[in-house]
């Protein structure tokens, strides 16, 4: 059973992290991960982010008229990323939790400062063919492993030329098809007891409150702002973890 503690550890994150979502379009499983995996540990982040991930995107995965032109740009990216979602889950299944900690603080505090810096990969062009599903492959162990995408998925997706509404929908389906895996893979691996997938299908009720309360506050607030402050506080967060995990 969870405590009163833990349970409005993980409705005020779920609530901020929807919060987040709502204003700058993205950050759900980045901002879990990193305020719940300190706390509870890496294994049950992961497996608590699930549902709220799954359901999140799945409009903005449905929505934005270019479906079926994303999935014949990267289907090979999305069939080896769920392949190799499973090897990662593996992995964590038998992982060391500091170690996975640390690999996963490694990655957020690489993706935040990329983004700070507003670095801009070139396109991948003519090694596109061979490039997306290698960079499938990499991404599917990296979020079965860590529930990181962003390194090398995100910023593979970002490099591939997508218009804004593209791009938004890119993102959509990618989280929707390899979370949907990790939740399968989880529960295979005995990851995801019957518990904390109620408590991650609980969370949907904040994530929703907070992303309702950010969509209004999306106008008012400074969009460029806020998105360099959210990845500030993810590289402290990212720092953290990792020399938490070294020390």
């Amino acid at each position: 059973m969870w405590s009163a503690d833990v349970l409005a550890l993980v409705f005020t994150t779920f609530f901020l992290a929807g919060f987040i979502k709502g204003v700058v379009g993205f950050g759900l499983p980045v901002v879990v991960l990193a305020l719940l995996v300190p706390t509870l540990g890496l294994k049950t982040a992961i497996a608590l982010v699930v549902v709220p991930a799954i359901v999140t995107n799945i409009w903005q995965a449905v929505v934005g008229g270019r479906f079926r032109e994303i999935i014949m740009r990267i289907w090979p990216m999305l069939v080896l990323g769920c392949g190799f979602v499973w090897v990662g889950v593996g992995f964590l299944a038998g992982a060391d939790a500091r170690l996975a900690a640390g690999i996963l603080g490694v990655l957020l505090s690489s993706y935040a400062a990329y983004s700070l810096t507003q670095a801009q990969l070139a396109p991948p062009r003519g090694w596109e063919v061979w490039l997306t599903p290698l960079v499938g492959a990499l991404s599917g162990l990296a979020y079965g492993y860590t529930g990181s995408l962003m390194i090398p998925g995100v910023i593979y997706l970002q490099a591939l030329g997508f218009n804004r509404n593209m791009l938004v929908q890119s993102l959509g389906i990618t989280f929707l098809t390899m979370t949907s895996t990790l939740g399968v893979s989880l529960s295979q691996h005995n990851l995801m007891p019957t518990e904390t997938a109620l408590l991650s299908a609980a969370s949907l009720v904040p994530t929703g409150i907070g992303m309702l309360v950010g969509q209004r506050y999306r106008h008012r607030v400074s969009e460029e702002l806020f998105r360099t402050l959210f990845f500030w506080a993810l590289l402290v967060a990212g720092v953290y973890m990792t020399l938490r995990a070294l020390i």
